[in-house]
């Protein structure tokens, strides 16, 4: 058997449904004969989006693979698998490398290169090695902190025939770990003696399915919870206790809430200080429930930690507070609903205006809240893009189902969207997969709109575009004003007309709903849509401190 035709065998007897990249790689033809899908993108970082975008969409139960070919192409992949490991995706990437004899400069040899940016990352130096490597793989994207991981093909491993009676693989099955029972005491009984506890609900509430639990504990305790971007969808954002998401952008119930808390728990995330979470007030009591040490007291002193899986643990801490409550806890308490719901009511009414607008060009707020009235956010999976789009959208969509949003940002590789849509459309065919980007962003992945019309990803693209760089002509306004620095010109509904895809253009308030029911209808037919709107740079966010 040859080393690719093994890899082949594994990635289907593992689940795999398609393998995307670009262009050459010999794992897409030993794919196609076990019935794996190729399916080839018009630059290696999309494929590496789309892989990542189905993981996403997929809680990380099913894998997203995705394949290039040596030197330039997994070098140009970089930036894809920089932001998987950033928001901590389990992908599988598979880059043919040099001969083994080549392994010298300057060849450029990944499993070496992708280090930093990986879980783990190696090199299958012979092919009867196939079986054990690729277990390694996948007990990496199935247990402990999720993450890419990277192995690395040699040329001449591809092709390199090994005893069939060698091939001995069985599916890793991924295994969960509970919370220490003495700290489950500790943290139930810190949390039950807090007068103003918050919930900071992250990326691992996903993975570990952890909804329920979490909604079960707030609701028992009459903690308000906030979800950082990656978590966002958690917990329902239309529940009487939530606070939204809290990015470099949010609604004013996560500042207002904060700032008063006396204790923050954060359930299934990193606690990472980083630009795209808003960070924890300093002087603030600290729990963390993680599922990774390496994050316990990492840029937060804590009072206590919990390791574990997010939904193990949850349900230990559920029984230990009913055990010191009773069954109904604090149910039936309604003080912070009632709070939750005054602050709320203040900072829609305050932001009204801009939601309603009906100023031309169109305000993107306008745009936002127009796009809830015709794409159901239960039926909808909606990526933002890098930028303003992101922090206009963030805020203002209101997500009320696990997996209706997906968030990124500590890696704010632009353009990344349009990969996320697909994989995220692979994953789940049933809902309504929306791109939410600017004229920048699809600057640079346009091409791949011709990926999803081949392929048949039936996607919407709305497309915001104010013929600028949003931002920069405050960072750099001699060179904006001087030398146009800031602006981007072009009609992108043509392109994506030329591509075969369904493409309207909305210049006028009063044309975003009827434009967005026509690409809805395009997109329900099986078509991939792209909706360009004309707004104006907004500059005004919802940004509270």
């Amino acid at each position: 058997m040859q080393g690719i035709t093994a890899i082949a065998k594994i990635l289907k007897m593992e689940g795999v449904e398609f393998i995307s990249g670009f262009p050459m790689n010999a794992i897409f033809e030993a794919g196609a004969k076990e019935g794996i899908r190729p399916i080839m993108a018009r630059n290696e970082r999309v494929g590496v989006g789309i892989a990542d975008g189905f993981t996403r969409a997929s809680f990380g139960r099913r894998i997203g693979v995705c394949a290039m070919q040596s030197g330039p192409g997994v070098e140009n992949a970089f930036s894809g698998v920089a932001q998987a490991y950033g928001d901590s995706s389990p992908i599988l990437v598979l880059p043919t490398g040099p001969a083994r004899r080549r392994l010298a400069p300057p060849n450029f040899v990944s499993s070496r290169s992708f280090h930093d940016i990986t879980k783990w990352t190696d090199m299958i130096s012979f092919a009867d090695q196939v079986p054990d490597m690729m277990r390694r793989a996948f007990t990496c994207l199935r247990m402990g902190r999720r993450g890419p991981v990277l192995l690395e093909i040699p040329e001449d491993v591809v092709s390199e025939e090994f005893d069939d009676a060698k091939f001995q693989y069985k599916p890793v099955k991924s295994a969960r770990p509970a919370g220490d029972p003495a700290d489950v005491r500790e943290v139930a009984k810190a949390l039950i003696a807090a007068k103003n506890p918050v919930i900071r609900a992250g990326q691992g509430v996903h993975y570990a399915g952890a909804w329920d639990e979490l909604r079960e504990l707030a609701e028992l305790l009459q903690i308000p919870v906030f979800t950082t971007l990656v978590g966002k969808g958690a917990f329902p954002e239309n529940h009487p206790l939530a606070l939204g998401a809290g990015g470099r952008t949010r609604p004013k119930m996560v500042m207002d809430f904060l700032k008063k808390a006396d204790l923050v728990f954060a359930v299934g995330s990193s606690c990472t200080k980083e630009g795209f979470t808003t960070a924890i007030p300093d002087g603030k009591a600290v729990i963390q429930l993680t599922i990774d040490e390496h994050d316990i007291s990492k840029d937060y002193p804590l009072e206590h930690a919990i390791i574990g899986d997010a939904k193990l643990a949850l349900g230990q801490l559920i029984d230990a507070v009913k055990e010191q409550l009773g069954p109904e806890g604090r149910k039936g308490n309604n003080n912070v609903d009632r709070e939750v719901k005054a602050v709320k009511d203040e900072w829609l009414k305050e932001w009204m205006p801009k939601l309603t607008s009906s100023e031309v060009p169109i305000n993107p707020y306008r745009l936002i809240r127009d796009m809830a009235k015709v794409l159901d956010p239960r039926e909808t999976i909606i990526t933002h893009d890098s930028g303003n789009p992101r922090d206009h959208l963030v805020p203002f969509w209101e997500c009320p189902v696990p997996g209706g949003y997906i968030g990124w940002g500590k890696m704010t590789t632009l353009g990344a969207s349009l990969g996320f849509a697909m994989g995220a459309k692979l994953a789940r065919p049933e809902k309504t997969a929306v791109s939410f980007l600017g004229n920048a962003a699809f600057g640079m992945v346009a091409m791949d709109f011709e990926t999803a019309v081949r392929e048949r990803i039936p996607i919407l693209v709305v497309l915001v575009n104010n013929s600028l760089l949003g931002g920069y002509s405050g960072s750099h306004p001699v060179a904006s004003e001087r030398y146009n620095l800031n602006v981007q010109t072009g009609d992108y509904t043509k392109i994506a007309a030329g591509m075969g895809g369904y493409s309207e253009r909305v210049e006028q308030p009063d044309g975003i709903i009827p434009a967005l029911r026509r690409a809805k209808k395009a997109v329900d037919s099986g078509q991939a849509a792209l909706l360009e709107v004309i707004t104006r740079e907004e500059t005004t966010f919802s940004v509270y401190r």
